[in-house]
């Protein structure tokens, strides 16, 4: 371990329980020494990522880090909420971390089995989190604000027979290229602003009429798609939860899906940041190496003090939502703090870097492209800075 790293002390990280730590080292380890070196494949897409995405998974099957969070009786670890926050940290360092290991379907397995029917979840909870089938989560329209889902014009008509069909389209839909299985918003009574009518619906993609029309490169960046639902047919057991009971579920996921992304991009940011400080001290100009320099010396502070102060606030609302209490404040706060924290940081690590931070060679143009993606995924900043402000002044 470098010594900026030893005197961080994890960076600020709160007290990991003591039970946890070891495997806390193993999964940072496995990212950092398995996961990492596969970054350019993986990013690339195609038959030779599934390959390298398989084989890292066998790994870490083998290495017991796989499914940690997901639910013991479906065949994961059951690693509690509390625990897996600290685990959170070290495998989203890796934007590939969670599919490598077996956390990316928690949100999924979630909401499946506390809505899905008896059907569903004997169909398909263990195959999800025995990594055999990969699912994706569509909400947005691309004619409709992803703030607004009562615009939603996808929409889902119960036949006589009781099954329903679909019809619409939905974009930034991630991982829709390689997935089984989507989760659908569509309207199925009423028409906007009406959020009675909206539900969700499971959807296979080998169903007929399902598309993905194009995949949606985000900076530069694959791993978005564009899917088409034209007359897809589902059986009415693939109504997640209730007809018009969509946006409760949402909410549901939502609230701890915003918390893991806050929690990948603090590990995202503290790569960024150890990337910074190892360029600073061996980077050597005729005046001397960058780290005597006061104004890359202010950076690597700056970098430390966002990091040091955004990490309290996330780890605050992750406790809220654990123990069960209203958590909307905590978590809008720090989905913002964290947004502007990685993209603070990576941007800083850049400039320490120069021209070299701007190349293939590092993995920062890819965590800085997180850091401006941040402010706008799961609502822009100015929708959480908006909701907490009209709660806190009520």
């Amino acid at each position: 371990m470098k010594d900026h790293e030893t005197a961080e002390s994890g960076y600020g990280l709160p007290a990991c329980p003591e039970a946890a730590v070891e495997l806390r080292d193993r999964v940072a380890e496995f990212v950092r020494a398995r996961v990492m070196p596969c970054e350019a494949v993986l990013d690339a897409g195609g038959t030779a990522a599934r390959t390298a995405l398989a084989r890292l998974q066998d790994e870490a099957r083998a290495a017991g880090l796989w499914a940690l969070p997901l639910p013991r009786e479906l065949g994961g670890q059951g690693v509690p909420l509390s625990v897996h926050a600290h685990l959170a940290e070290a495998e989203g360092a890796s934007d590939h971390g969670p599919a490598a290991l077996g956390s990316a379907p928690l949100l999924d397995v979630l909401m499946l089995q506390r809505h899905a029917s008896p059907a569903v979840r004997e169909r398909h909870l263990r195959r999800i989190t025995a990594g055999g089938l990969r699912t994706c989560y569509a909400m947005t329209d691309p004619d409709s604000p992803g703030t607004d889902p009562a615009t939603t014009t996808t929409r889902a008509v119960r036949g006589e027979d009781g099954r329903w069909t679909l019809h619409g389209r939905k974009w930034f839909t991630t991982g829709a290229g390689d997935a089984d299985l989507v989760t659908v918003m569509a309207r199925t009574s009423g028409r906007a602003p009406d959020t009675d009518g909206l539900s969700l619906l499971l959807v296979p993609t080998s169903a007929p009429g399902f598309r993905v029309v194009r995949e949606l490169p985000v900076l530069g960046a694959g791993g978005q798609w564009e899917i088409e639902l034209d007359g897809v047919t589902v059986p009415a057991d693939h109504v997640v939860g209730a007809p018009g009971q969509a946006l409760r579920i949402a909410g549901e996921r939502l609230r701890l899906g915003r918390l893991l992304r806050c929690l990948r991009w603090l590990g995202q940011a503290a790569r960024a940041y150890e990337l910074m400080c190892a360029r600073a001290r061996s980077r050597t100009q005729a005046a001397g190496p960058l780290a005597d320099r006061q104004l890359v010396q202010q950076l690597v502070f700056d970098s430390l003090l966002a990091i040091r102060t955004t990490r309290p606030l996330v780890h605050e609302a992750v406790a809220r939502l654990d123990a069960g209490q209203d958590a909307r404040i905590e978590t809008g706060l720090a989905k913002v703090a964290a947004a502007r924290m990685l993209q603070q940081v990576t941007d800083a690590a850049v400039q320490v870097h120069g021209a070299a931070g701007l190349g293939p060679d590092t993995p920062l143009p890819a965590l800085f492209r997180a850091g401006r993606t941040a402010r706008l995924l799961d609502g822009p900043d100015e929708l959480h800075i908006a909701a907490v402000a009209r709660r806190v002044l009520r």
